[in-house]
C-alpha cells in the first residue's frame, strides 16, 4: 500500500472512499491480502492498528520471524514466516479471523471520512519512506490529544500552589496508563540534569535527574505499588491491580488485557533525537561513518551532552558520566521499562506511543529514526518475551510553556499515583531538598534512589514468598540474577557495538555493591 506525504491526502480520500463491507468482500474474493485490508479497515471503522515484531511460539525449528497483530492495544495470534514480509501477512490472517466475524455482523459500517490513516509498515528506505517522516508528524487524533490533556490536569493539581516549581514543569515527562475507562497519568518526572561528583556507596544518590529517568523511576514505583496488590490477601486489591497470571505456563505476570502504557515528553530528549533534520530527510545520502557519529550513544557530563565518539569527550575519573536520555528510552524499547529488579516478576513492559509536546516546531523525525533503526532486526536474537518495540512518535500540544533554561533549572520534581505529594530533588547533588513538600528522612535520600528501589524489591519478594530473591547479598546481585533481562541487555549493548553506534559507557563511579 503506498505512503502518501501531505499534498496526497485529498486523493487519498478520493480513491479509498468505499464502505467496510465492500473492502471485506474484495479481500474474500483474492483482490486484496490481508495486510492491505487491515490498513484499510483501520481508516475506515477507525481502530489504532499495529504490527509488532515478537518471538516464535511453540515448538518450532528453523529461523523464522515472528509477528502479531494488535488492534486498540488487543494482541491477537503470533504469524511467523522465512522473512519479515511472510511473517506480517500471516499475523494479519491470523487477526482477521478474528475480526471479520464481528465486522460483518455490524448492519452499516462507516465510510471513510477525515480520519487521518496510520502509516502502513515500512519494508524499506524509499522516497515515500522520506515522505512518510513528514507526514506522521501531522497525526494528531482524538486519541492522543487525550493524554497530554490528562497530563496537564494532573500537573495542575500537583503543582497550582507552588509557583516556584512552574520553571520545572517545562521539561515535564509522564506515563500514562489506557484503560477501557479512558487515560490515566501514574506518573510524572521534571528535570534537566545530573549529578556532577555526588558519590554514593550505600545507593542514595539519584545521578540522573533528566525528566524521562524521574518518570520512568516513578512508573517503576507504580508497578512495585500494583505487585504489592497483587500479591496482597485482599480480594478487592487483587482485582484493581493492572497484573494478571498469563496463558502461558511460567511465573511472570503480565498486564491484564487491554491496558496500555503511553509515555509524554515535552521536549524532543536529548542525544541521537537531535539528529539534524537534512540527515533524517535523506538518509542514503551521508556516510555510514556520518549516519554512526550523529546516530550513536551520547552521553551526559555535568550537563553537557556529547556523542561517545566526540573528541571532547574526555574521561575523567572525577566526573560520573550518564547515557542521554535517547538513549535510555531506546534501550527500554528493547529491555522494557520495569527494570532488571521487576523482571523477576513481570514481562517486558513497553509504551505503544510517545508524544512529544510541540513547544514549537521541534522535529521528531530524528527521534523516529534514532529508535527504528538503531535496533532493527534485533528481536529474533533476543530470549523470549523481549522485542524491538516500536512505538507511535507524533507531536502535540504542550502541557507545560516556558524555558526548561529559566527558573529552578537544576531542580526535578517527581510524583507516582498514590503519592500524597510531590518530592522536588536537586539535580546536581541528587539529594533530596530541604523544603521538598516530601521527604523520606533526615538523611534526604530521594525515594527514587536505588536504595529505595531495592527495599520495594524485597518487598514485593517477601509477599511473593520468593525466598530465593530475599537471599540476595547486594543490589548488584538481585540485578544479575535476572538473567533474561541480562541476556537481553548485553545483547543489546553488542548489537549497537556491532551496527557501529559505539560501546554503552559505565558509570566508573557509582557502585551497585549495597544492600539494606
Amino acid at each position: 500500500m503506498a505512503l502518501f506525504a501531505r499534498n496526497s491526502k485529498a486523493n487519498f480520500y478520493k480513491n479509498n472512499a468505499v464502505g467496510s463491507k465492500e473492502l471485506i468482500n474484495r479481500y474474500r474474493s483474492g483482490h486484496t491480502n490481508a495486510v492491505s485490508l487491515l490498513h484499510q479497515l483501520a481508516h475506515t471503522v477507525p481502530f489504532h492498528l499495529e504490527f509488532k515484531e515478537t518471538v516464535t511460539t511453540g515448538n518450532v525449528s528453523g529461523f523464522l520471524f515472528a509477528f502479531c497483530v494488535l488492534v486498540d492495544g488487543v494482541q491477537y495470534k503470533t504469524g511467523m514466516g522465512t522473512t519479515k514480509k511472510v511473517a506480517r501477512l500471516k499475523a494479519a490472517e491470523l487477526a482477521l479471523e478474528d475480526l471479520l466475524p464481528t465486522l460483518e455482523e455490524k448492519a452499516d459500517l462507516p465510510k471513510i471520512s477525515t480520519f487521518t490513516p496510520s502509516l502502513p509498515v515500512i519494508e524499506e528506505s524509499s522516497q515515500s519512506e522520506i515522505q512518510a517522516y513528514t507526514f506522521s508528524r501531522e497525526r494528531k487524533t482524538s486519541t492522543n490529544l487525550q493524554i497530554p490533556n490528562a497530563v496537564k490536569n494532573q500537573l495542575s493539581k500537583l503543582i497550582n500552589n507552588q509557583p516556584q516549581l512552574f520553571a520545572c514543569a517545562a521539561t515535564v515527562a509522564a506515563f500514562v496508563i489506557q484503560t477501557s475507562d479512558g487515560y490515566e497519568v501514574v506518573a510524572i518526572g521534571t528535570g534537566n540534569c545530573s549529578a556532577g561528583r555526588s558519590t554514593s556507596v550505600n545507593g542514595r544518590v539519584v545521578h540522573d535527574s533528566h525528566a524521562v529517568v524521574t518518570a520512568r523511576r516513578c512508573l517503576m514505583r507504580f508497578l512495585y505499588q500494583h505487585l504489592l496488590m497483587f500479591f496482597s490477601k485482599t480480594t478487592q486489591l487483587v482485582e484493581n491491580s493492572i497484573f494478571q497470571h498469563n496463558n502461558n505456563n511460567h511465573h511472570l505476570l503480565s498486564l491484564k488485557s487491554g491496558i496500555t502504557l503511553h509515555l509524554y515528553i515535552n521536549q524532543v530528549p536529548t542525544g541521537a533525537a537531535q539528529i539534524p533534520s537534512k540527515l533524517s530527510l535523506n538518509p542514503r545520502c551521508i556516510s555510514t561513518l556520518q549516519m554512526s557519529n550523529e546516530m550513536g550513544l551520547h552521553v551526559s557530563v555535568e550537563g553537557k551532552v556529547f556523542s561517545i565518539f566526540s573528541t571532547a569527550l574526555e574521561p575523567a575519573s572525577t566526573k560520573i558520566v550518564t547515557v542521554s536520555p535517547m538513549d535510555k528510552i531506546t534501550q527500554w524499547q528493547v529491555l522494557g521499562y520495569q527494570g532488571a529488579l521487576l523482571s523477576h516478576f513481570i514481562e517486558p513492559v513497553y509504551v505503544r506511543s510517545i508524544l512529544i509536546g510541540d513547544l514549537g516546531g521541534g522535529d521528531i523525525r530524528g527521534m523516529e529514526m534514532t529508535l527504528n533503526r538503531r535496533t532493527e532486526g534485533i528481536t529474533a536474537q533476543l530470549p523470549m518475551f523481549y522485542c524491538m518495540m516500536r512505538p507511535l512518535i507524533c507531536t502535540v500540544p504542550s502541557v507545560a510553556s516556558g524555558s526548561p533554561d529559566n527558573g529552578l533549572v537544576t531542580y526535578s520534581f517527581n510524583w507516582s499515583e498514590s503519592d500524597p505529594s510531590i518530592e522536588v530533588v536537586d539535580g546536581l547533588i541528587g539529594k533530596t531538598t530541604v523544603e521538598s513538600p516530601f521527604k523520606s528522612g533526615p538523611a534526604l535520600a530521594s525515594r527514587l534512589c536505588k536504595a529505595a528501589m531495592l527495599h520495594r524489591f524485597k518487598l514485593v519478594a517477601k509477599e511473593a514468598n520468593r525466598q530465593d530473591l530475599l537471599a540476595t547479598s547486594s543490589y548488584r546481585e538481585a540485578k544479575g540474577a535476572a538473567k533474561a533481562y541480562q541476556e537481553a541487555k548485553t545483547i543489546l549493548r553488542t548489537y549497537l557495538k556491532q551496527q557501529g553506534f559505539g560501546s554503552w559507557p559505565d558509570k566508573n563511579m557509582v557502585s551497585d555493591d549495597f544492600n539494606m
